[in-house]
């Protein structure tokens, strides 16, 4: 029988954790320089009033071995408990979860009698008696006879090397996949790939990584390679933090041949890049093979290898073959097609990542960044046009309207013309101004339709031309909206932005701003990567694209979190959300082809010439097509409907609590609110997302889900508390005027900030809690304030 308090009530979770696991693993040798206790592996996040949601995620132990003086503890396993009249295998799958994501191998599930011990590198799970319980020198041994590392031996050194500005100067998952590229580096491994998706840190993952490696003594000469200036000066700031002047940017005029961690573009070094430009000179290696000696680097970073894959630098790798090849991808690409002798032999090195790289040692997806709160969550608005419902327009069509050439306005005769255009080649091939104009109509009513159109936007467009159009029919629309609700104009209201723009780092610099000017950019490419701009709401397409990889990139731009920011809108008029989920699949390409950089649009080389024609005389109307939420299924992102969300979320949620007496009586208590959380798509901010959406968050997540869910009427926080200080009258008066002015001060933090706030540690020290009398005037009352505050919430949440 579990273990009770004297009034027969059995130990709660807590209790199980501090009178029966914390003195058995004493016993077993584990010290309070082993465990690190209630460590999360997501984040907190910030309401727009600037308050903090603690995300009820908690790893109750994580247990690490320190190994040597000096050195920082190696994580190696996590406990997750349950209360003592709990089934002790309860939380393994949850703790599973956690073990993956904070990579460690060992997990363990206890109720504070038994123990469940799962190996991850043997895939076996058992019982112990909790007196049984591992030492520190049993797990040790077995993490080094699976992993082949000696944790004394030199090869561990980086693994075990302290982080400058201490252990909180990463997050969880960037400590995760540290240690996963170190411990692969000890094993013998001298490439290495990490997928983290955009937004996450790669960067300054990288830096982190390169200096454990120099303070072991495991670093030499590093080279940071990238393919745009942009992440070229970011690098170089997240390096030089850690680096100091040791990091230098390599520029055409000074190779940095003394510098430490040389950080450089592909274009710089002369080895390849973005697409050639017609006439340019072909990238042949020059500057980079006059300025550097074979094998001068002994680590290589790659950065954002998804994209720049595709260039022709292998003689960075092949003339580097000794060094350590660590790749930085948010998308990793597979290859097909082709026979092996039809691929050549850079191709076999930079093409295939996962060919040349290996698997990745650790993956941090988008999915799981946004269930962390690490990145905001997309809410999809589809849109379509009556151009794109009919399937193309035909050759006889464009006749009918008098095709002209954009330029000169000169007619463009039937020979000229293709026999079909589809959506690919609208406003690429085939310039419509009445799509443009309807398509801009259509946003610009959306965003005013919010109350207010001044939005930070990116609308990723055609071509550099296509971008002119846009922003010129947004501004007009802005002009007329501006005389119609008598609102002065603000300047640079919608501009383009692309690499062809006058003055581009004034014109993001603007964007970037929290400035009265500069709100909706209208690009092609430019802002595809390496852009941060963290109040970002909207991201738009009006390009057809049918790589996922460009897709995923151009998504990245609204993903930034910022104070206040939990989703960002996805305005989606040419079905590019088709692609979430993707593989990202290039074709091979057979020698002797064309080594010319394809065309993004069209997949075609670039030597081919295609006529382009404008045509004008189409009724074009825009359609809504449905609002949706990106969530991971089955391992691939996609995007379901919001009531098809809310069938998911009760599809997961009644399992655990099939009535709504029972999700009252969980959610009052930290440890089953958990549960039902992480049970949830995207755990906690799952729901937070679709209090977003429902415009529900003056509600706490219980009415939320209660809603959606249980279909009972929702109460806004401070409904509620109104309503107890009311039906509670007599049970707080029962308490004594002192309690009772404490509970109300209580209670005013719940209606501010939900359930979370009467479990925030520091809500005793909140100045109406204080000044009310707090900690202090709950003592001498039949209730202790723990047990009080609980029966506080209880009744908060009855019916």
């Amino acid at each position: 029988m579990p273990p009770l308090y004297p009034d027969g009530s059995p130990y709660s979770e807590t209790d199980t954790r501090e009178k029966l696991i914390n003195p058995a693993l004493a016993d077993a040798g584990w010290t309070e320089d082993h465990i690190q206790r209630e460590r999360s592996p997501g984040t907190i996040l910030v309401d727009a009033a600037g308050r903090g949601q603690h995300d009820t995620e908690r790893v109750d132990y994580l247990l690490c071995l320190p190994i040597r003086d000096g050195s920082i503890p190696l994580p190696v396993g996590v406990i997750e408990a349950k209360a003592a009249n709990k089934p002790y295998r309860l939380g393994l799958q949850q703790a599973q979860s956690y073990a993956a994501r904070l990579n460690v191998p060992f997990v363990f599930a206890s109720n504070g009698h038994k123990c469940s011990f799962y190996n991850h590198f043997s895939g076996i799970t058992r019982d112990l008696d909790l007196d049984l319980f591992p030492a520190p020198a049993e797990l040790r041994q077995l993490y080094e006879a699976h992993t082949g590392i000696h944790l004394d031996s030199a090869e561990a050194l980086p693994l075990l090397a302290r982080y400058r500005g201490g252990q909180s100067a990463r997050r969880y998952y960037q400590d995760a996949a540290i240690r996963a590229v170190l411990e692969a580096l000890a094993q013998g491994r001298r490439r290495v790939l990490l997928s983290m998706a955009t937004g996450t840190g790669k960067t300054p993952t990288a830096a982190h990584l390169l200096r454990k490696l120099a303070d072991a003594k495991r670093l030499r000469k590093a080279l940071f390679l990238c393919d745009r200036t942009t992440l070229a000066d970011q690098a170089h700031g997240t390096l030089h933090r850690l680096f100091g002047d040791d990091a230098q940017i390599v520029t055409g005029r000074d190779a940095k041949r003394n510098a430490r961690i040389l950080v450089a573009t592909y274009q710089t070094l002369n080895v390849g890049g973005d697409p050639l430009e017609e006439g340019e000179a072909r990238h042949d290696g020059k500057f980079f093979l006059e300025h550097y000696a074979k094998n001068e680097f002994d680590v290589i970073v790659i950065d954002e290898c998804h994209r720049s894959a595709w260039g022709e630098w292998s003689i960075v790798l092949t003339r580097n073959c000794d060094a350590v090849h660590i790749g930085l991808t948010a998308t990793p690409r597979l290859l097909t097609g082709g026979a092996p002798d039809e691929r050549h032999d850079d191709e076999e090195i930079t093409a295939n990542n996962i060919s040349y790289f290996g698997e990745p040692v650790y993956q941090y997806t988008i999915a799981q960044a946004q269930a962390d709160g690490y990145l905001a969550a997309a809410e999809i608005i589809k849109r379509v046009s009556s151009l794109d419902r009919i399937g193309g327009v035909s050759r006889e069509e464009l006749l009918a309207r008098n095709p002209s050439d954009p330029i000169t306005g000169a007619p463009v005769s039937a020979d000229e013309l293709e026999e079909l255009y589809t959506s690919r080649d609208y406003n690429r091939i085939l310039i419509l101004p009445d799509l443009v104009e309807a398509m801009a109509a259509d946003l610009f009513a959306q965003l005013a339709a919010r109350g207010d159109p001044h939005q930070k936007t990116i609308i990723f467009c055609t071509r550099d031309s296509h971008a002119d159009d846009v922003a010129v029919a947004l501004n007009n629309h802005y002009a007329r909206w501006c005389a119609d609700n008598g609102i002065a104009r603000r300047d640079s209201y919608a501009f383009k932005l692309t690499g062809a723009a006058h003055r581009p780092e004034d014109l993001l610099t603007g964007l970037k701003g929290a400035s009265r000017s500069h709100y909706i950019a209208t690009t092609v490419d430019l802002l595809s990567t390496g852009i941060d701009v963290p109040w970002l709401e909207n991201v738009v397409f009006f390009t057809y694209i049918t790589s996922p990889i460009r897709f995923y990139q151009m998504l990245g731009r609204g993903t930034r979190v910022a104070e206040g920011k939990l989703t960002f809108r996805l305005y989606d008029y040419t079905d590019a959300a088709r692609l979430l989920g993707a593989d990202f699949v290039t074709q091979a390409r057979r020698a002797g082809e064309s080594r010319e950089t394809p065309d993004p649009f069209d997949g075609e080389p670039r030597g081919r010439q295609r006529r382009i024609v404008q045509v004008e005389g189409f009724a074009v109307t825009v359609d809504e097509v449905g609002h949706y939420i990106m969530i991971e299924r089955d391992g691939r992102e996609t995007a379901i409907s919001v009531e098809e969300y809310e069938q998911e979320l009760a599809r997961r949620l009644l399992p655990l609590a099939p009535t709504l007496d029972e999700l009252r009586r969980k959610w009052v208590d930290p440890g089953e609110r958990g549960e039902l959380l992480e049970a949830l798509p995207r755990r906690a901010n799952g729901a937070r997302v679709l209090q977003v959406l429902k415009s529900q968050q003056e509600y706490d997540l219980y009415d939320v889900l209660a809603d959606a869910v249980y279909r009972a009427a929702p109460k806004r926080r401070r409904e509620r508390a109104e309503e107890f200080r009311r039906r509670q009258r007599a049970w707080l008066q029962a308490q004594g005027d002192r309690a009772e002015r404490v509970l109300d001060a209580l209670v005013q933090q719940f209606a501010q900030g939900g359930i979370e706030e009467l479990e925030n540690q520091q809500i005793w020290r909140t100045a109406a809690v204080r000044s009310a009398g707090g900690l202090g005037a709950l003592r001498g009352l039949p209730l202790q304030p723990p047990d009080l505050l609980a029966e506080t919430k209880r009744r908060l949440f009855a019916a």
